[in-house]
């Protein structure tokens, strides 16, 4: 458990609370809208699902690696991205195609020696074409696209970021009272955190997770979340078509961000709101003692 909570969170752009996307009105995680310095991103300066150089927000170098972690099963269209072992109940929620897509995730060596001895996630791609990609955006909420230059954000409180089919958690879970000791760390082979612990069948701190009441092989894909806890911008890209290549979830390691809060992006009234925090889960409270 330990390994999950140890990374210090990056602090590089200031956070706005926003109201839920793709969540129930009356009951919703908190979902956080990020500013980021420009009013777009440069495809040139996002980096999943490359290999080889990449720079750190620091300007140090870094070596990327892609590694497979399997297909995810979306047969809803509705995919979540979320801090499992905290918000699995409300994921941020994305539509794309009904369907099996791979979900890869992009690592960084960010070790001084470049010697493989300092490894860090990168970035968490669900990948809906192989198409190349030529634009990288903002992920739409229910009533369109945030203002410009935000950004709709996973928050994570215990190290992990995964993909799940939002529709299929309700079916296929069980009482969520029994997650933490009857899931999540049951001390068996198969419990999500000696999972993600394993060496294989993928790299460790990551797995692919059928859930525990999958009738038809509904699961989950879990990965360890760079450098630990925070908010992390969910994003798209696009093909020269503007159809959807991969949704991604950019843990901050490589690429330019903002060192200090933005005060001056504020997002406009009109289009953001003010909410209060939903109350935190059993297991959020657990985690954050």
């Amino acid at each position: 458990m330990g390994t999950l909570m140890d990374r210090s969170p990056p602090v590089h752009a200031r956070v706005v609370e926003s109201r839920g996307c793709g969540q129930s009105p009356a009951r919703h995680a908190a979902v956080l809208l990020m500013s980021h310095e420009d009013d777009s991103m440069d495809i040139a300066d996002f980096y999943a699902l490359q290999t080889g150089p990449a720079p750190l927000g620091s300007g140090a170098p870094a070596k990327l690696t892609v590694h497979d972690l399997g297909n995810l099963r979306v047969p809803s269209g509705n995919v979540g991205a979320c801090d499992p072992f905290v918000s699995l109940e409300y994921p941020l929620v994305v539509q794309v195609p009904p369907g099996d897509f791979p979900v890869r995730v992009t690592v960084a060596d960010v070790s001084e020696e470049q010697d493989g001895s300092h490894l860090r996630e990168a970035y968490l791609s669900l990948v809906l074409s192989e198409a190349d990609s030529v634009t990288v955006e903002a992920v739409p909420g229910p009533d369109g696209p945030p203002p410009p230059g935000h950004y709709f954000t996973v928050g994570v409180d215990a190290g992990t970021v995964a993909f799940v089919d939002a529709k299929a958690v309700k079916r296929c879970m069980p009482d969520a009272t029994t997650w933490y000791e009857g899931v999540f760390d049951s001390d068996e082979a198969d419990s999500w955190f000696s999972r993600m612990d394993a060496d294989g069948p993928h790299p460790a701190g990551t797995a692919n997770i059928v859930m525990p009441l999958a009738s038809n092989g509904e699961n989950i894909v879990l990965s360890h979340s760079g450098w630990g806890d925070g908010f992390y911008w969910l994003l798209q890209t696009k093909d020269a078509e503007g159809n959807l290549t991969g949704i991604h979830v950019d843990l901050a390691v490589v690429g330019k961000f903002d060192e200090e809060p933005n005060d001056d992006k504020e997002a406009p009234t009109d289009a953001v709101s003010t909410v209060e925090k939903s109350k935190k889960s059993w297991l959020a409270n657990l985690l954050r003692r």
